[in-house]
């Protein structure tokens, strides 16, 4: 674990090392007209700022009381992420310059001009241009990812989906489903505002609620202060939610296997108190004035990274009685990809309901786009897709993970309303 933090721990800081000296040549272009004692003063500060991120993220790495600081940790992090996206993009411009008076140098070597080329400038210069675009291009997602963080990351939106499915009994025509995924308890630090959007969801009145995963980061104990808030999350036929990668706790360092053990116990326990039913490969029958249909609930199964693959769809629908509509609820939408839109046996699963990408957290949605870097990665990333005779809903997320904002994908609550096709 130590090699790991230090081989970490190095990588960082020689990336911020290269992109600070590379992009202060961009800053003294800028700076030409400069006395050299506003310069001097200037580069004082631009590497005196990236001696204390240095030290900070060092902080974050080795001392484990602001290891668990999860303010510290988060927005270190954040600057670190928006500061060093921004002078990168930077240096692109940068180099653009750089290739051309290399290209060009060699060319001259090559071929002499006989006659010496005026060097008096002719305007603004293309090195002062491309420092001044390329400043300028890195503000813009410094900007976005800032006002991301304080205006972004809840900022709820409320998703009305119709969701048509054959044979739908006549009992649950116009039922309203609402679907909530990913809260990350452990990254919502402004209760005051979670609990509005949860005031958003109550006030819909759904008649039935599914939470699709990843209730916490890591740990249990992130729930705890949030419990009261989401056990305001009810309906009359209830709240049905399954387990997330996140909530197994594999992605922190336990003293003992007890110690994990313990904590997924005490994060099934938080479900119940909360009166949330969770569901573990197994199914419930749904019913309405005498009429049912299926719902069942597996855990996660993921094809990409170290997911687990503890989902068991054929554990799951043991037993289960005939039903003229089987939902599923199921985290990660590369299950649907992989195993249950693949085979025979799943084929009667209408509709999916998973959650997991966050849309990146980042991306464009209006009328005419749709686009996150989690479409690279996930065929299913955020809304409704038809694959033949089933379907499948990512929710956008609830909460946030890494960057403790959004950007264009913002924190998602689901609202649908069954109708028969």
């Amino acid at each position: 674990m130590l090699e790991y933090k230090i081989a970490i721990s190095l990588s960082v800081i020689i990336f911020i090392i290269l992109v600070d000296l590379y992009s202060w040549q961009g800053v003294k272009t800028l700076l030409r007209n400069q006395s050299d004692k506003r310069v001097r003063s200037i580069q004082k500060v631009y590497f005196g700022l990236t001696a204390i991120i240095g030290v900070l993220f060092l902080c974050t790495i080795f001392i484990t009381a602001l290891q668990t600081s999860l303010y510290f940790r988060t927005y270190v992090s954040a600057t670190l992420l928006i500061l060093y996206l921004a002078k990168f993009i930077w240096c692109i411009f940068l180099l653009i310059d750089d290739i051309h008076r290399l290209v060009r140098w060699g060319y001259q070597k090559l071929f002499p001009p006989k006659i010496k080329e005026s060097t008096e400038a002719k305007g603004i210069s293309r090195a002062r241009f491309l420092a001044t675009t390329g400043a300028l291009a890195g503000g813009i997602p410094m900007v976005m990812l800032t006002k991301g963080i304080f205006k972004g990351a809840y900022d709820y939106r409320i998703h009305r989906v119709p969701l048509y499915l054959k044979n739908l009994p006549s009992s649950f025509e116009g039922l309203k489903v609402a679907q909530l995924s990913d809260i990350h308890s452990g990254s919502l630090f402004y209760k005051d505002s979670v609990h509005k959007g949860i005031q958003m969801l109550m006030a819909e009145q759904p008649d039935l609620v599914f939470f699709t995963g990843d209730l916490v980061n890591n740990q249990t104990d992130e729930a705890y202060e949030l419990m009261d808030h989401f056990a305001e999350v009810k309906a009359p036929m209830g709240v049905f939610s399954i387990l997330g990668n996140h909530d197994y706790g594999d992605y922190v360092k336990w003293d003992s296997v007890e110690a994990k053990e313990k904590n997924l116990q005490d994060l099934v326990k938080v479900h119940k108190d909360m009166g949330w039913n969770l569901m573990r490969n197994d199914h419930v029958m749904l019913e309405r004035s005498g009429q049912r249909i299926a719902l069942v609930g597996v855990e996660n199964w993921g094809d990409k990274g170290r997911f687990q693959k503890f989902g068991d769809l054929d554990m799951a629908m043991d037993k289960m009685q005939d039903a003229p509509v089987k939902l599923l609820l199921s985290h990660d939408p590369s299950h649907f990809d992989l195993i249950v839109s693949k085979k025979e046996q799943y084929r009667d699963i209408q509709a999916t309901f998973s959650g997991h990408t966050h849309g990146f957290q980042f991306g464009i949605e209006n009328s005419f786009i749709k686009w996150s870097p989690s479409q690279y990665l996930y065929k299913h990333w955020a809304g409704l897709y038809r694959e033949g005779s089933q379907q499948i809903y990512v929710n956008r997320g609830y909460g946030f993970l890494g960057y403790p904002g959004r950007v264009g994908i913002l924190p998602e609550i689901t609202l649908f309303e069954l109708h028969k096709a």
